[in-house]
């Protein structure tokens, strides 16, 4: 039981870690805040291995490390939303993990690569609104005049779905790798 544990905490701060690397890697910065990174891939990576709540608890990490590491503050919710908030909804993408697995011992490749576009759908949505409301409530004066706010902050915004593709592209290598050196019954057991 404690080297389950050991091994999860390990894992979880691996993902965190290279979640925290590949985000200063970014394709494109957004003006106010966000860019199109690789960031949420670990994220991805890990919830799909290790399920819902271990995912979340990752992502809610990784945004308090985002926070420290690339802080955009105007008030206390705001910074609830777009950091903690927004990275622990990417660990939605757990949801499907126990499908997953199942697809996976099956080598069913299709329903693998769909499962896994489901979880990344799932998590980019997640974060997707957590920015969303944000950049409603505390954004609004950024956009231009005679624009609702709610259609900027749906606009700027996109940098999540965008980055949710790119990360959907490698997910989808990174996870059948993954399976063939450490096959899914193994990560299970450790789940």
């Amino acid at each position: 039981m404690q080297e389950r544990r050991t091994r999860l905490l390990l894992e979880i701060a691996l993902t965190i870690a290279l979640a925290a690397v590949l985000s200063m890697f970014t394709i494109w910065r957004m003006p106010q805040g966000g860019s199109v990174s690789l960031s949420m891939l670990p994220l991805f990576v890990l919830a799909f291995r290790r399920g819902l709540l271990p995912g979340l608890a990752a992502g809610a990490l990784y945004g308090l490390v985002d926070l420290l590491v690339n802080p955009f503050i105007v008030h206390w919710v705001q910074l609830l939303l777009d950091y903690p908030v927004a990275y622990m909804l990417v660990g939605l993408s757990g949801a499907v993990s126990g499908a997953l697995h199942r697809s996976l011992r099956a080598r069913d490749t299709r329903r693998t690569a769909l499962l896994i576009g489901v979880g990344v759908i799932l998590g980019a949505a997640g974060r997707y609104v957590a920015h969303f409301l944000s950049g409603l409530v505390f954004f609004g004066h950024f956009a231009p005049e005679g624009q609702p706010v709610w259609l900027y902050s749906a606009i700027y915004n996109l940098y999540v779905p965008i980055s949710a593709v790119v990360c959907f592209a490698a997910a989808v290598f990174i996870v059948h790798a993954l399976s063939g050196i450490l096959p899914v019954s193994d990560e299970r057991q450790f789940s």
